[in-house]
Parts: C-alpha cells; sequence; structure tokens
C-alpha cells in the first residue's frame, strides 16, 4: 500500500521560510511525478510544483522563485522549500505521486500539512 505522509508544516511570519517534507513508502518515488499543491479555504486545490522522474520542474506563476521542488530518490522523499512567505501561501499543504502506466493511471495523496502565514 502507497502512504504519502507529509510533515514540515507551521505557523511562519510574512517574509519567512518553511521546509515540507513528503515520505513515501510502499512505491518508489523515483518512477513518478511528484508534486505539491495546496488548498486555501474557499478555494479549488492548486497545483503548486512538481518535480519528474527525469528531474524537470514545473512551478505554478505565484510561487516561481519563492519555492524550490526537489526529490532526493535515496530517502524515498520529495521536498518543497519555500521562502518569502505571504499571507496568501496560507492553506495545506498535499503531497502527490502521479504515474501513467499501459495499465492505468496512479494518483496517491499524503493527509496534507498546515501552513499558516501570519504576523
Amino acid at each position: 500500500q502507497v502512504q504519502l505522509v507529509e510533515s514540515g508544516g507551521g505557523v511562519v511570519q510574512p517574509g519567512g521560510s518553511l521546509r515540507l517534507s513528503c515520505a513515501a513508502s510502499g512505491t518508489i518515488v523515483r518512477m513518478y511525478i511528484m508534486g505539491w499543491y495546496r488548498s486555501a479555504p474557499g478555494k479549488q486545490r492548486e497545483l503548486v510544483a512538481t518535480i519528474t522522474p527525469g528531474g524537470s520542474r514545473n512551478y505554478a506563476d505565484s510561487v516561481k522563485g519563492r519555492f524550490t521542488i526537489s526529490r532526493a530518490n535515496a530517502k524515498n522523499a520529495v521536498y518543497l522549500q519555500m521562502g518569502t512567505l505571504s499571507p496568501e501561501d496560507t492553506a495545506v499543504y498535499y503531497c502527490n505521486a502521479h504515474r501513467v502506466t499501459p495499465g492505468g493511471s496512479f494518483d496517491y495523496w499524503g493527509q496534507g500539512t498546515q501552513v499558516t502565514v501570519a504576523s
């Protein structure tokens, strides 16, 4: 069974930084497109960043230049380094693993970690 467990959320002041971690078990992270999504109150879940097995990264325009996604295949983990945080970044952040095979597509989600940016 695939499990994704996020950690690293918390309360931070505007302009601050946080590093989110996603630890995977039951699967191999390097085989998946790994991503971070976020869900804010009253808003739909949105893509924050993704990283492919080959290391290509994609970011939402709202976080470009401030957030960095990375993966540590040896640790079966994915990270999201967040900087210059603003109250608009307040949300529950979810880790996602996505893979498409001839047999079908697979999507797994973590339980989410709360990030609150407030002074």
